[in-house]
């Protein structure tokens, strides 16, 4: 090398810049020569500066010089063992700690934080100046760096930080996930504490344990689990499925660095998409997000009003008929005896898609047993399930609730309906909602009512009103949301807790196991506790015609659109 160009290196390393040495400068003519002169241009002093082309902040053009040169990855490079895992979160929001935008950003792998870009006037590359920390993760492609001198680096160390980023799943290891041999596997985080994937923690940030149980009840559906795992939203699907995605196959990696995992980065896009109405800091309704949720995550994998146009109609709706009777209550015309009911023999019937079937308890007592206890009736599930065998009459008005009293001076007609209910195809899960909360015009009451329900084997059949031809109708249960606060029947927001039972391998008998999952809390959990709580929501999946095939998923066809 002539003294000039060492000249130029040095004063070129003194400006602060990328080291000469990276820049394959030839002497006399020819196309190397060329490339770079075009790369590097001269002061009038013989200093080399860089052309504006190449230092443009916060792009990647500063990468586009460095692959042109002959700097090929290695398998090993400096700085790699100042990586520290146990610093590593890739569960919030991909956005620059700095300038808070969400534009080519990177991961330091050695403090964990998150900047933009790693050009030479970008904050990546001041964090690793200042900072002295060199290796950088772009979050979007997986991609490691070494700044400042911004070369890319190939080790097969640095797999494991891409598969936690980027959880890729294939047919083979997702057909276990639903069986026993799913149990006999746990995983290891980096402290060696035991997990077993799928039945993680969720960290309630604020007050969002009414959406985590949401969360783990849907990612436990083997249909839509098995969807999500094997996507690859690249395209210009909405960034709610794309994250609503990711954070599934984050529940279910084999290979966590810590066995919790964060929902802030799909929680704070729910933010957005709902416009405010479901926040981390305020306490929801579980049964309310849940079909916000279900309707936008049918409308963003381009559903229709077709019952098989998208995985979350072909999992989750079915079909109700409504058979409505017109009621008129009408006075005696001396105005001092009781009224008359007149019952309209006209019957309309009408059928309509659902989501979920919305189940009604009966009233807690009002008075205390002999020992002045309250009492905490118990009701079976076939008997508040008797709403849509057909025959059992719902009154109703306008406003759910008919009040058949009038007012003695006054001739009037009070309208109400007579409504009866049975199902006319069932899905293959089908979503309880148990009512819970009623609001009255004080306060908004609890009903504390236990409903009793085996965990395996409740048939369907009489509340359907199908051909034989119709699926299987008998249904085990494989999720229970349920609710706890403090005694009465006061409903009190402030100190309520979300609980949600998962159940593990299936098939009944030893083989199959519960958690019971609150927050971070997992927790194996006897299958006789169950029904003790407050359920609230349960997800029943349809049980198999095949026994060998009993902890598969039901095989269901989506139209394209």
């Amino acid at each position: 090398m002539s003294d000039s160009t060492q000249s130029t290196g040095k004063a070129a390393n003194l400006d602060g810049e990328r080291p000469a040495k990276r820049t394959k400068v030839v002497d006399g003519p020819g196309p190397s020569s060329s490339a770079a002169s075009s790369a590097i241009s001269h002061d009038l002093n013989g200093n080399a500066t860089p052309n504006a082309a190449i230092d443009d902040g916060f792009g990647d053009s500063y990468a586009t010089d460095l692959q042109g040169s002959k700097h090929e990855p290695k398998a090993s490079d400096l700085y790699l063992d100042t990586i520290n895992r146990a610093l590593l979160d890739f569960d919030f929001e991909k956005v620059c700690s700095v300038s808070m935008l969400n534009i080519n950003t990177y991961g330091c792998l050695v403090c964990g934080k998150y900047f933009q870009g790693r050009g030479r006037s970008s904050h990546a590359y001041a964090h690793s100046i200042h900072d002295d920390h060199h290796v950088f993760i772009n979050l979007e492609t997986a991609k490691v760096y070494v700044l400042p001198d911004g070369y890319p680096v190939s080790d097969p160390s640095l797999e494991d930080i891409s598969f936690v980023l980027n959880p890729t799943f294939t047919v083979a290891s997702i057909s276990g996930l639903s069986s026993p041999t799913h149990l006999l596997k746990p995983s290891y985080d980096l402290n060696n504490k035991p997990y077993i994937p799928g039945y993680i923690g969720l960290n309630n940030i604020k007050r969002n344990d009414h959406m985590n149980v949401i969360i783990h009840s849907l990612l436990h559906v083997p249909y839509l689990r098995d969807h999500l795992l094997l996507s690859n939203f690249k395209g210009k699907e909405s960034e709610l499925l794309k994250r609503f995605a990711a954070l599934a196959k984050k529940i279910w990696n084999p290979r966590l660095f810590k066995s919790q995992v964060s929902p802030h980065e799909f929680l704070q896009e729910v933010n957005r998409a709902s416009v405010g109405k479901f926040r981390l800091e305020k306490q929801g309704d579980p049964v309310e997000f849940l079909g916000w949720l279900l309707n936008h995550l049918h409308k963003d994998m381009g559903g229709t009003k077709k019952k098989t146009s998208s995985i979350i109609y072909s999992a989750f709706q079915g079909e109700l008929r409504m058979e409505t009777q017109q009621v008129i209550v009408r006075p005696d015309a001396s105005g001092n005896e009781k009224p008359q009911f007149d019952i309209d023999r006209e019957i309309k019937s009408t059928t309509s898609p659902f989501l979920f079937l919305a189940v009604d308890l009966p009233p807690p007592p009002l008075f205390q047993d002999a020992v002045e206890k309250n009492i905490i009736p118990q009701v079976s599930i076939y008997s508040v399930l008797s709403k849509y065998n057909g025959i059992t009459t719902q009154a109703s008005s306008q406003n759910h609730t008919i009040l058949l009293a009038l007012i003695p001076c006054h001739r009037q007609e009070s309208a109400g309906q007579l409504r009866r209910y049975k199902c006319q195809r069932l899905p293959p899960y089908i979503i309880l909602h148990y009512k819970r909360f009623t609001r009255n015009i004080f306060v908004e009451e609890k009903n504390p009512t236990i409903v009793t329900f085996p965990l395996r084997g409740v048939d369907f059949r009489e509340y359907l009103d199908a051909p034989p031809s119709h699926p299987p109708t008998v249904y085990d249960l494989i999720a229970n949301v349920t609710h706890e606060s403090v005694a009465g029947t006061t409903r009190d927001k402030e100190n309520t807790t979300w609980k949600v039972h998962l159940r593990a391998g299936g098939g009944g008998g030893d083989f199959e196991k519960w958690f019971q999952i609150q927050d971070l809390i997992v927790e194996e959990t006897r299958k006789e506790m169950i029904f003790l709580g407050e359920s609230v929501l349960q997800i029943w999946e349809r049980r198999a015609t095949n026994s060998a095939n009993a902890n598969s998923a039901v095989r269901m066809h989506v139209d394209r659109p």
